[in-house]
């Protein structure tokens, strides 16, 4: 298959999703009598909406048609009412269905410099990890890694916090709103794979998770490019109990695809103290396990 092809098969993929979602009240249209045998709104319905041929439209959804103009995807973007996220990837895969794909997509580093160890000691006892553009978790401190429960439990190399949402038994239970948390990581993962599909990091670990996880296979299949921003989140922790925390997330630069996520509360509210015992029983445990190694 070229390379074109494909990248033309993810935009079809993405706009063949959007559309079965969209139902026509939400976009002023009445349902004639019957049942309609396509959920959301049909081909013809759209393509009106969006002031294209019903051909040439088809021709997009089935990866044939690879040059859609910018009006063609601002005015598919209005039809089906995607949000700016989603209209920007929109926008990204009718980019790349439109050229020829660079080389293979090759895996991003997993070094993490020594500076930002560094960093990740220095804002303690606040729980911070760094993780990489597929979140696999590279680098923590204590807090960061115990915070989600049982995640000490897997060996490093499989310590990622999507396969941690689907498939640790005990992330739902840590997690009080965790379908808005699977949400988001799906959101996450479909944008990324959208603008690089081939990426190795990336397939490996949505075949696991489309495999092993009913859940997350379902969502995959909605095409979801933006999932509800959290600024904070509630943990019910089996030792410290409940702590809501502010998250804040940030690129690194001179290490593309890493991100610094750290947790913070304000000092002197139960929150805050519990982040302090969090930090003192993972170092602890910490400690024990390196002994035991020796």
């Amino acid at each position: 298959m070229a390379p074109e092809q494909h990248s033309g098969e993810e935009l079809a993929r993405f706009l063949r999703a959007r559309r079965t979602q969209t139902s026509p009240r939400s976009v002023g249209l009445t349902p004639g009598p019957g049942v309609r045998r396509t959920p959301g709104l049909r081909r013809e319905e759209l393509a009106t909406l969006a002031g294209v041929s019903i051909d040439y439209y088809t021709r997009l959804e089935r990866g044939k048609e690879t040059r859609p103009s910018p009006a063609v995807v601002d005015a598919l973007a209005r039809a089906l009412q995607l949000d700016d996220a989603e209209h920007q990837h929109l926008c990204d895969l009718a980019v790349r269905a439109a050229r020829f794909a660079p080389q293979p997509s090759q895996a991003p580093s997993r070094t993490v410099r020594p500076q930002l160890k560094l960093l990740l000691e220095t804002v303690r006892p606040n729980p911070a990890y760094i993780v990489s553009r597929s979140m696999d978790v590279l680098a923590h401190n204590p807090g960061g890694l115990a915070l989600y429960a049982g995640l000490a439990d897997w060996p490093a190399r499989q310590r990622n916090l999507g396969r941690y949402l689907f498939l640790h038994p005990a992330a739902r239970e840590i997690f009080p709103d965790w379908d808005n948390q699977i949400r988001g990581c799906v959101a996450r993962l479909r944008a990324l794979a959208g603008t690089d599909p081939d990426a190795p990091d990336l397939t490996a670990l949505v075949g696991e998770l489309l495999l092993k996880s009913p859940d997350f296979a379902g969502l995959w299949e909605r095409y979801e490019v933006t999932g509800r921003k959290i600024a904070t989140k509630t943990f019910q922790h089996p030792q410290v109990g409940t702590v809501s925390l502010s998250f804040h997330g940030m690129a690194l630069e001179g290490t593309p695809g890493h991100r610094l996520g750290v947790y913070t509360a304000d000092p002197g509210t139960p929150d805050h103290d519990a982040m302090l015992l969090l930090d003192m029983t993972a170092t602890q445990a910490e400690a024990r396990a390196s002994e035991r190694r020796r």
